[in-house]
């Protein structure tokens, strides 16, 4: 069983009497919560209140959360899903709460920059694999040694938009006896029948040990989510220091989230509309490398800080908002501009930014 680590440590905090577990404390009389000044209880025009008090585990908690994480979860087709701040908090927290001291994480070497953020706050050894390369992926398994193995990546690359062969890494890692992790935030809503994310789109939900979602992308709010094992989620609970640290998300958020989520499955005409313009954007000629990405995320790379710098302060000239990316974010002399195509976007707005790009190549 692969959770069989997780129950261990669980019956040892059994054991020595300090076990966390989620309790509702809004129908007592509050003498712990941070709220000094009664603030996250004012109510405004909205009807849902904008502060949680406290922690998931001290005053935080509440029914409109638990029934959210159980529609996540059922909405993903996994047995739990727990709440987290923000994408990147929940990534952290598995990177960090997960492997211990002697472990092994192999992780995409593309990955967003906050995964090795996390990897340094981790106390098992971090390796990167070439991006999307499977058979330095499966090097990396045979010759690294550790007592448990995880292998972390992004669905859809944040760097360059290029989608996870999701399906292949799972054989890998049954082969290998690794344990899956899989940050499906720029996949969530855009990628799947009902924008459920690449690991169901392949179907390996079930060799996924563990997903993470944020919901500052698509879901277009705030706030992130594990899903996975009901011991994995009862796991994070103990060992994850933002649970117990940071304040819950508030009412207001949990609300947005939840809107987010039943709005996703009937937004078929936005995903066909981002389906146009991608098929728009790789037609055209703009004289630059682009990556071969089939999700919203397109990438031109222009090598050289100093010059991308200089197209992306034109095209702002020019009234669009394309991000440099730099290095040390990428590699060097892979620098990229990052265009994110959005469902309100339009045909003559993309096809007046190629030009403009086109037209740039000559002028720096």
């Amino acid at each position: 069983m692969k959770e069989i680590f997780l129950e261990e440590r669980l019956i040892d905090r059994k054991i020595d009497g300090v076990f966390s577990e989620l309790r509702q404390t809004n129908h007592l009389v509050d003498f712990c919560s941070s709220d000094y000044l009664g603030f996250a209880r004012k109510t405004p025009a909205g009807g849902l209140t904008t502060g949680s008090s406290g922690s998931r585990l001290i005053t935080g908690n509440s029914t409109q959360a638990e029934a959210l994480e159980a529609s996540i979860a059922r909405f993903h087709e996994a047995p739990a899903a727990l709440l987290f701040n923000s994408g990147h908090e929940a990534c952290e927290a598995l990177l960090t709460a997960l492997p211990q001291k002697d472990d092994l994480i192999v992780y995409d070497r593309l990955s967003y920059p906050g995964i090795a953020d996390a990897l340094r706050l981790s106390q098992a050894n971090g390796y990167g694999y070439a991006h999307n390369d499977l058979n330095d992926l499966e090097n990396k398994l045979q010759v690294e040694t550790g007592t448990r193995k995880f292998v972390f990546t992004e669905a859809v690359c944040a760097m360059d938009g290029e989608t996870a062969p999701l399906d292949k890494i799972a054989a890998i890692c049954d082969r290998y006896g690794a344990l899956l992790l899989v940050d499906e935030t720029h996949a969530l809503g855009v990628i799947g029948h009902h924008g459920e994310g690449l690991v169901q789109e392949f179907g390996v939900q079930d060799q996924c040990f563990a997903r993470v979602f944020d919901f500052g992308e698509a879901a277009g709010t705030l706030g992130g989510a594990v899903v996975g094992s009901a011991v994995l989620k009862e796991y994070l609970l103990n060992f994850s220091r933002s649970i117990s640290l940071l304040p819950a998300l508030p009412p207001m958020v949990l609300g947005a989230i939840d809107e987010a989520y039943k709005a996703f499955p009937t937004a078929l005409a936005e995903r066909l509309q981002i389906a146009r313009l991608i098929r728009q954007f790789r037609g055209s000629a703009l004289g630059y490398y682009t990556v071969s990405s089939q999700t919203p995320i397109q990438v031109v790379v222009i090598p050289g800080n100093e010059k991308i710098r200089k197209i992306s302060a034109r095209a702002a000239e020019n009234g669009f908002a394309v991000w440099p990316v730099l290095y040390p974010a990428v590699p060097e002399g892979s620098e990229r501009l990052r265009i994110v195509l959005h469902a309100f976007n339009t045909e003559s707005e993309l096809s007046a930014l190629v030009s403009l790009l086109a037209s740039t190549e000559k002028a720096v």
